[in-house]
């Protein structure tokens, strides 16, 4: 899989209005209604990305739960990075508290 240029990434962000870039990866924060509720996000997350043979960085504090994803044997982001993303975002669904965007540098 080829890195991504940077005009190809910005255009591959709409797709995932909800994750910011920092740096050489896309990351999110779902927020949830409580730490119970966040596990088990977490340990879908974990199935579906060994599945996909492909890891975020998951960092998890109470009932949020940041995902961060990069292509690190290509060395910044990929088409494969933003697949994941999206399918993240639909596996939290309405289980994940609404949150808008946030601007994160790097953009």
């Amino acid at each position: 899989m080829e890195k991504l240029a940077r005009t190809e990434i910005i255009e591959s962000l709409k797709s995932v209005p909800l994750w910011t870039k920092r740096g050489g990866r896309i990351c999110r924060t779902f927020e949830f209604a409580d730490f119970v509720h966040s596990i088990k996000f977490v340990i879908a997350v974990g199935k579906v990305a060994e599945k996909a043979w492909h890891h975020p960085d998951i960092d998890i504090r109470w009932n949020k739960v940041t995902l961060c994803l990069s292509t690190h044997d290509v060395g910044g982001l990929t088409e494969r990075d933003f697949k994941l993303a999206r399918e993240f975002d639909l596996m939290a669904g309405a289980s994940a508290l609404s949150k808008t965007p946030r601007t994160g540098k790097g953009q």
